[in-house]
């Protein structure tokens, strides 16, 4: 019985895998038992570090871009994000491969359902931002990338770059620390974290804040770690928050 077990294991990730070769904008998250969240100071939401296990799952290699969204308004006739041809927040037509900001949870959820796909839930996307390191605060170790990105003159400027400007991590994601906040399936609480349930977390079935994570470009280091989360309201358009999807593998 363990060795039939073990053929279909392989050929369920063999499966997957072909998939995930079929899209190349893609990445395949492997399933299995990991750790998230982190012990370093309790009562900021992100404790304790815990374990959860998930099936595994493809996710977007880069944020949904500027070009990807339009096409999506014109073919359904969906309003424009909010800052639309702002050149000072870098969207808009001028702008194709920037991820689009200023865009709120439900219209990245639309944009998602409208591809065949879904935004991540919390933990996917922890997971994923990893890079499949274990105990690092970065997706590439323990120290930020992008740590030029981030407001050091009294002007105000916007350090926003085109996505995949940054190398990538281990799974071969582009900008899990540090570009733009990215919106997440899932309701936001503060204590979640010492109620998560083990199999497939989806997140507290009550609340109006869903959760952003990742950082953006003018984020401190803190918000650029694998395990930090913030809540933000639902209905919220900023002009530092995007998102990417994920996929269910059938």
């Amino acid at each position: 019985m363990k060795k039939f077990n073990s053929i279909l294991l392989w050929f369920a990730f063999t499966t997957s895998l072909s998939i995930a070769q079929k899209d190349s904008t893609m990445a395949l998250i492997p399933g299995g038992e990991y750790l998230i969240g982190n012990n370093m100071q309790n009562g900021l939401g992100f404790s304790p570090e815990h374990k959860v296990k998930i099936d595994s799952f493809l996710i977007d290699k880069y944020e949904v871009t500027n070009r990807e969204y339009l096409i999506f308004c014109k073919e359904t006739g969906y309003q424009l994000p909010e800052f639309w041809n702002t050149k000072i927040f870098k969207s808009g037509e001028d702008f194709p491969d920037y991820p689009v900001v200023g865009i709120n949870y439900g219209d990245a959820k639309k944009y998602a359902e409208w591809v065949g796909k879904r935004l991540p839930t919390e933990a996917e996307w922890e997971i994923a931002a990893r890079g499949g390191l274990i105990g690092k605060d970065f997706p590439n170790g323990d120290q930020s990338d992008q740590e030029r990105a981030k407001q050091e003159t009294t002007e105000w400027q916007n350090l926003i770059e085109p996505v995949g400007s940054y190398q990538p991590n281990g799974y071969g994601l582009y900008d899990m620390s540090g570009n733009v906040w990215e919106w997440t399936a899932d309701r936001f609480s503060e204590t979640y974290y010492n109620e998560s349930e083990y199999k497939n977390p989806q997140g507290p079935q009550q609340g109006s804040n869903r959760v952003i994570r990742g950082g953006s470009w003018h984020s401190g280091a803190m918000c650029k770690k694998v395990f930090y989360r913030k809540g933000l309201i639902s209905n919220w358009c900023d002009y530092a928050v995007g998102f990417r999807c994920a996929k269910n593998i059938e």
